[in-house]
């Protein structure tokens, strides 16, 4: 019969860093997480072949001393929790902790001065044991040097990643860390076959909007607009912080949303279902937004311990929070979503032609000022090509239009963003002359976003969606569990028109149903928001959440059939009509797929084109 023993500490050590260390990048999170709790002001990091043969961190903070670097190399040593209370973690973890993990895999080369001594101390583990320590010489600060890392470990060792996979994991997890911290100074640098050079480099004390910015895309900063909401909780502010991209503005993959939590970086499925839920009717299902949302909440309110990397939280009122966070979002977007991310593509522009110079036509052109006749032979015999002869018979079936004359902007005019319409081109565009340029107009996709916009106001109005009693109720068969997360959410799920009870241990019952979606399987409706209770909690309102979304969907649809569609001639008092009610509605700069509605060029541009600038 095996028997149980102890395990030595440095096996220990050992399986605690297999669940905190996981790749060069993990460790690296954990030495750059310390330097900022050190209040470091700037920081220093230098990979070696993606940090497989060697990553340094090097920073300004407060320091160790000796006596506190030995300490922080123990297990279970941590000044993340001065009073004990393991749920008000309110630092990143400062020294500790991970030391000794990291140390146990790799060798790890610590030298640290605080602030006032005359100098410093280091000290040197391979894999775990003390192998050197003495004084050092460097500024007030500390530099963690880590190189070999899982070089005793084949097992674990095997399993990494190529130079270039680990590297770009490194970048990813800096990048991370300096857009939750623009008041530190950030440099990374990376060396591979003797060549180094810089991957990131921010000043300290940037507006968070100029760093977010710089480490996505500059683009961003000019199709964004900014988030700063608070709601009161039981234990104090919750706030929302940051940037969003545009609808028009997105990606066909989700990495560049980066989601923090009271500084703390996060990959969490809540918050990237609250952004998606935000995004839902103004995005294409294939499409992803670009944003960078930080959360900030009282400790309480917040469990981070849930994952050993701290990478997962768990929220005390995960509703409140995802609620807040579409609400936010949508909020925020309301305010700059007349916008259109999306200008003149600089490829088409490039393609258009100004008339080609022919220098053989100027003594043609000269004769008609002197008097002397001129005929199409003439010119056929300089230029060399052949033309058909012009006639009067040839010009009536040239093609004919009408123009109307164009009546001046007045002053009033000159307050409108989306000008006054001028015409249509090809029974699908609008032309419009604004003050500063011109605005073309995809009357299909505008016109689909304001039938939107009309039929959820019509519902917020009447407060509680219309439901369509079934002639024969539906019953649902389902988990006991199940039954009942749906049973207490009954009351929250009936005021969005889904009127259910329970009918048996293990089955519901489907009296009435909304009417945006009567012709909707009502099993599987009942089983998503069961399965939407279960991760989300018992509250009434998370069912209630994600049914809205579910209408919010289907009125999408609607609008998308009940909208003007191309093709259709439109009248100049009917463009206007348009413009003028897409300028007073929220999120018209993009249809409901994420599209556009129009794009402008600037009267800039359009004296480029003739050569005017």
């Amino acid at each position: 019969m095996p028997q149980i023993r102890r395990l030595p500490d440095d096996l220990v050590n050992r399986i605690a860093a297999g669940e905190v260390v996981e790749r060069p990048a993990s460790a690296l999170k954990e030495l750059v997480e310390n330097a900022i709790d050190a209040g470091a002001a700037r920081i220093a990091i230098a990979l070696t072949d993606g940090g497989l043969t060697r990553f340094e961190v090097t920073d300004d903070g407060c320091g160790m001393s000796r006596e506190d670097m030995a300490l922080a190399l123990e297990r279970h040593a941590t000044s993340k929790l001065p009073d004990g209370q393991i749920e008000m973690v309110e630092t990143l973890g400062f020294r500790g902790e991970a030391l000794p993990s990291i140390a146990s895999v790799a060798r790890i080369t610590i030298e640290s001065r605080v602030r006032g001594a005359e100098d410093g101390w280091r000290m040197v583990l391979d894999h775990g044991h003390l192998i050197e320590e003495g004084p050092a010489a460097l500024p007030p600060g500390t530099r963690i040097r880590v190189e070999n890392l899982f070089g005793k470990v084949p097992a674990r060792r095997k399993f990494l990643r190529t130079p270039r996979s680990e590297y770009i994991a490194c970048l990813d997890i800096v990048r991370r860390l300096a857009m939750a911290r623009p008041e530190i100074a950030f440099t990374l640098e990376n060396g591979t076959d003797g060549k180094t050079r810089k991957a990131l480099t921010t000043q300290a004390d940037e507006p968070l909007p100029t760093r977010v910015a710089q480490i996505i895309a500059r683009e961003l900063k000019d199709n964004s607009v900014a988030i700063d909401l608070g709601r009161e909780t039981e234990h104090g502010t919750m706030r929302l912080t940051g940037i969003a991209g545009l609808p028009t503005y997105n990606r066909g993959v989700a990495d560049h949303q980066y989601l923090f939590v009271n500084g703390r970086p996060v990959k969490d499925r809540l918050l990237t279902g609250a952004v998606r839920g935000a995004y839902s009717d103004m995005l294409a299902r294939d499409r992803h937004a670009v944003l960078a949302l930080f959360l900030d909440l009282p400790p309480q309110d917040v469990d981070v311990n849930v994952h050993p990397a701290k990478t997962e939280v768990r929220f005390r009122d995960a509703t409140g929070v995802r609620g807040f966070i579409v609400s936010g979002l949508r909020q925020a977007l309301a305010t700059g979503d007349r916008r259109s991310a999306q200008g003149p593509d600089r490829a088409v522009m490039e393609r258009w032609q100004q008339e080609p110079a022919q220098p053989e036509q100027a003594p043609a052109l000269r004769s008609i000022f002197d008097g002397r006749d001129w005929s199409p032979a003439d010119q056929r015999s300089r230029v060399g090509e052949q033309r058909p002869e012009w006639t009067p018979q040839s010009a009536e079936a040239l093609p004919s239009g009408r123009a109307e004359e164009a009546a001046p902007i007045s002053e009033d005019a000159q307050q409108f963003p989306l000008g006054i319409a001028r015409g249509q081109v090809a029974k699908t565009y609008i032309v419009a002359e604004s003050a500063d340029g011109l605005v073309l107009v995809d009357q299909h996709a505008a016109h689909e976003r304001l039938v939107l916009e009309r039929l959820r106001a019509a519902g917020a109005a009447e407060g509680v969606t219309r439901s369509q009693a079934l002639l024969v109720p539906d019953v649902v068969e389902m988990d006991e569990a199940d039954c009942d997360r749906l049973e207490d959410a009954a009351e929250g799920l009936g005021r969005y028109g889904l009127m259910i009870e329970r009918f048996g241990p293990s089955a519901m019952l489907v009296r009435a149903v909304p009417s945006a979606i009567a012709k909707a399987d009502s099993a599987k409706l009942l089983r998503d928001l069961a399965d939407d209770i279960a991760k989300h909690g018992k509250n009434e309102d998370s069912g209630s959440l994600l049914l809205a979304e579910r209408l919010e969907y289907v009125l999408a649809t609607m609008a998308c059939h009940g909208s003007v569609r191309a093709g259709r001639v439109l009248s100049l008092a009917e463009m206007n009509a348009l413009l003028r009610e897409m300028e007073a509605t929220p999120r018209s700069g993009q249809c409901n797929h994420g599209r556009p509605t129009w794009v402008k060029l600037d009267m800039e541009d359009v004296e480029k084109l003739f050569g005017r600038h």
